[in-house]
């Protein structure tokens, strides 16, 4: 079916006929000009002939391919075996087809020379331009784009002029053949034929791509019409303008929208060409932006704020501040995210230089920049601000240094965590030490001035600090967890077993499984061993690496909760090992149906490779379980697994 198909699509690409037929059979250029003139040769042969053809043929295929080329069954193989064949010889036997051939063979016949670029056909292909059978003057068209010589070009203008309704297939190919010139350098005659589609009557669409296309490849000399049709009342030419203007230098366009923004009232148009102006990045719209930033219709005040994001500098900070201030809604939303955004030291250093004077909400807000910044020169401000009475500000200000401080001035912190003005504040401490600890390139470094802080700390911010510990990570913060796991105080314990029990590296395992051993207390020694089995459950460790630690948890787990989970884990790892393991468990009243479970799920998947090892597994499985489903499981695979094993 699927042969019959392409060879009756004659419109078909001969890439698109590659894709569909099966890989190419064997054999010599001979051998298969053999099958092809072979009249008793079923089709199918024929056409895997022309595709092995496709990758070995040279000019001695071309007589019998293009023999081939009027043959409504083959005519799409051979072109796709003469294509690639680099003879003169290929082009010849197409131009002669050009003359023979009618309907989708002969559009097929155009395709080609329109692959292979064959300039010496652009006469017979202008001739065909005029033909009643739409297809084949499309299909004539759409070659000569791709040739775009200068011969081919003036067809194609002429052409424009011809009937209406072949224009869009005509429009169609000037387009390719603008690209064709552009790309070969040739941006002066690319943008004759866009003035020359301007000019005719074609679609709208086909036309405003040609006006797009007229502006872009005259380059600067483009900016008088992007200009005209900033000012056009016609929705589609004003896009064209805005599209046209990302492709011209931005020193040019930018002045041109300003002019368009500052002669006219305020209006819709307005906010589209300030959004422009920031994606164009030319600082020498920044004034006529600022301005704009501070009044007028709101719609029109938000995208400028927005564009101050790159166009702004340090000129733009007591505007954004301002805004970011006093604005409402999206009015200060822009601004505090322009205000974070924009780059420079300079402006770091005019938005630290706004705290001085600000009190209240002002100062929480320049404060709350300094931290989306990460203005590391501003952590002495910020410390100061730390202490400061209203919360507001001390709150921002202990966020900020999150993202700022460094590990000298770690203490500043971890003292306000050991005694908190109160909650607020000991959730903003948690937060920014958290973040502090993260940034830090030095983990054991870090660690350190935790483990400073923790000599004299109370109960409570001892509990804090080995939460902050396992957020760290390392040698040295697992250390100091691990020797908190054995502490006296239950509060203690239960902070560190609890930061363990979530440990994100797979080296808390040992320190987990001597927990077990040795914590005197059920509840801990529970976390510890479920934290043990968490680490081959959801950290990337080999699975040799799990195998171990799954058989270590089932000889140290004492409850059938534990059991039951790593049960259920080894499904992860299906193998004859864990397969296993689950068998081993069956004997246990208490899990048997769990390990008969395990045992079934790691049976479908290692079926395969161990079919002797699966029905072993479940002939013991239906010894072992009464229950219904498991049953009828274990059974099917039992046959499953005695029939593959008798075929090896």
């Amino acid at each position: 079916m699927m042969l019959v198909a392409a060879v009756f699509i004659g419109s078909l690409t001969t890439a698109a006929v590659a894709q569909e037929m099966m890989l190419p059979i064997e054999g010599d250029e001979a051998a298969l000009i053999v099958v092809l003139q072979n009249a008793d040769s079923p089709l199918f042969d024929k056409a895997k002939a022309c595709q092995r053809l496709a990758v070995i043929g040279t000019k001695k295929s071309v007589p019998v391919l293009a023999t081939m080329l009027d043959q409504e069954k083959l005519s799409v193989y051979a072109r796709f075996a003469l294509e690639p064949i680099p003879d003169p010889s290929v082009d010849e036997a197409f131009r002669a087809a050009l003359g023979k051939l009618k309907g989708l063979r002969l559009v097929g016949v155009i395709n080609s020379i329109g692959n292979r670029a064959d300039e010496g056909a652009v006469d017979q292909l202008k001739k065909l331009l005029g033909e009643s059978d739409q297809q084949v003057a499309a299909a004539a068209a759409a070659t000569l784009s791709k040739i775009a010589t200068p011969e081919c070009v003036a067809a194609l203008k002429e052409a424009l002029a011809g009937p209406a309704s072949l224009r869009p297939a005509i429009g169609d190919a000037c387009l390719t053949a603008c690209d064709k010139l552009t790309a070969a350098g040739k941006a002066d005659a690319a943008a004759d034929l866009f003035d020359a589609m301007l000019g005719a009557d074609l679609p709208k669409y086909i036309r405003i791509a040609a006006a797009r296309g007229a502006i872009v490849a005259r380059g600067s000399a483009g900016l008088p019409r992007l200009v005209e049709y900033l000012a056009s009342t016609d929705k589609a030419l004003f896009g064209v303008a805005l599209s046209a203007a990302h492709d011209l230098p931005a020193a040019q366009v930018s002045p041109a929208i300003v002019a368009e923004l500052v002669k006219v009232t305020p209006h819709p148009r307005h906010v589209v060409l300030i959004s422009v102006l920031g994606e164009l990045g030319d600082k020498s719209a920044l004034p006529v932006v600022l301005e704009m930033a501070q009044e007028g219709p709101l719609d029109m005040r938000i995208a400028a704020l927005r564009a101050l994001a790159s166009l702004g500098d340090q000129r733009a900070v007591p505007v954004l501040l301002k805004v970011a201030i006093e604005g409402r809604g999206a009015l200060g939303v822009a601004a505090r995210s322009s205000a974070a955004a924009i780059k420079g030291d300079k402006v770091d250093a005019a938005i630290v230089a706004a705290l001085d004077g600000t009190q209240g909400k002002s100062r929480a807000v320049v404060i709350e920049l300094i931290g989306q910044r990460g203005i590391s020169s501003a952590v002495p401000a910020l410390l100061k601000a730390a202490d400061e009475t209203d919360p507001a500000v001390s709150l921002a200000a202990i966020s900020a240094l999150g993202v700022t401080i460094g590990l000298d001035d770690f203490p500043a912190l971890t003292k306000r965590l050991i005694a908190p003005a109160g909650d607020e504040e000991l959730a903003a401490v948690r937060a920014a030490l958290k973040t502090a600890a993260l940034r830090s390139p030095d983990r054991n470094a870090c660690a350190d001035k935790l483990l400073a802080a923790m000599s004299d700390a109370p109960v409570a911010a001892k509990c804090e600090l080995l939460e902050l510990l396992g957020s760290l990570g390392g040698e040295k913060a697992l250390a100091t967890v691990a020797t908190a796991a054995a502490d006296s105080n239950v509060e203690i314990q239960d902070a560190a077993t609890r930061v363990l029990g979530e440990w994100m590296s797979p080296d808390a395992g040992p320190v987990l499984l001597k927990l077990v051993d040795t914590l005197g207390d059920d509840k801990f020694r529970i976390r510890a061993l479920r934290g043990y089995i968490r680490i081959p459950r959801q950290l990337g460790i080999s699975d040799e690496e799990k195998l171990a630690m799954f058989r270590q948890a089932m000889k140290v787990a004492w409850r059938d909760a534990e059991k039951k989970l790593v049960l259920e884990s080894l499904v992860r790892i299906p193998s004859p090992q864990t397969l296993a393991i689950a068998v081993e468990n069956l004997d246990s009243p208490s899990v048997k149906d769990a390990a008969a479970a395990a045992a079934v799920a790691i049976s479908e998947k290692a079926i395969k490779r161990n079919p002797a090892a699966v029905a072993r597994a479940m002939k013991q499985v239906l010894e072992a379980t009464q229950n219904a489903e498991l049953t009828a499981q274990a059974k099917r695979l039992m046959s499953r697994a005695e029939r593959q094993a008798s075929k090896k």
